[in-house]
């Protein structure tokens, strides 16, 4: 692991990294010394790594809780490099969505894809930072919706490190299996009136979760009107299993 560069503000130090060819970030409170939780951070298709509603979770994660928060870029986005292959799955699918084949299986299989990259970096880059003199051998979270939920269910349920997850706006076509895996608490999101993922693939995906805790956040709207108070609950939420 090698940082690029450092900034604070508001008691918040953020540091720029790069993992071999794995761009990534770092948020620690200021002058924090000695083991502390993790949460890793999955970021939405599109997006990348200091997307708008990473970095305010992330923030609010360091300030209110005194946690380490680490997202990096995935394939295809942020300071990676174009990945020639991902771009020409990605035209295809979108060519046949227009053509009025059905997106669902299409998501699915193109996120199971990227997973079996995504998955063993972010382990690496779990190893890198927990070697960290200011993050060390601490309780480990997972937060990712959309496209971070279909990365991060097979990564949560290879990575026995993670203690609790944050997950959602995902379907079973592309992690039921993976998700008969997960046994750790999770707080999963739904959004009943999601254009991208039908309610039904949704909730079955929540079904799937063996957790033995696990609860359903459902609110109204389309697939990106989340509402901002879910972040509170999301606090409560890692406060509870990782704090």
């Amino acid at each position: 692991m090698r940082f690029t560069s450092e900034t604070s503000s508001d008691g918040v130090r953020e540091q720029l990294f790069t993992l071999g060819e794995i761009p990534g970030v770092l948020w620690t409170p200021e002058g924090a010394a000695g083991a502390r939780p993790l949460i890793l951070m999955g970021h939405g298709g599109g997006q990348h790594k200091k997307a708008p509603d990473i970095v305010t979770r992330a923030r609010r994660f360091v300030i209110e809780l005194g946690f380490a928060v680490a997202s990096v870029d995935v394939p295809g986005h942020g300071d990676r490099p174009t990945d020639e292959r991902y771009d020409r799955i990605a035209a295809g699918n979108q060519a046949r969505v227009e053509a009025g084949e059905d997106p669902a299986p299409l998501i699915a299989g193109f996120q199971a894809l990227v997973a079996r990259q995504t998955v063993p970096e972010w382990r690496a880059a779990l190893d890198a930072l927990q070697e960290l003199e200011h993050i060390g051998i601490g309780p480990v979270g997972y937060w990712g919706v959309s496209l971070g939920c279909g990365l991060g269910v097979p990564f949560v349920a290879a990575e026995s490190r993670v203690r609790a997850a944050v997950l959602g706006l995902g379907g079973a076509l592309a992690s039921a299996e993976a998700a008969a895996r997960i046994t750790v608490p999770v707080e999963f999101l739904l959004q009943w009136h999601d254009e991208r993922v039908p309610r039904a693939q949704g909730l079955a995906l929540f079904d799937a979760l063996a957790s033995a805790e696990k609860t359903l956040h459902a609110n109204p709207g389309k697939h990106g009107g989340t509402p901002p108070f879910e972040l509170d609950s999301t606090l409560r939420f890692f406060a509870r299993h990782l704090g």
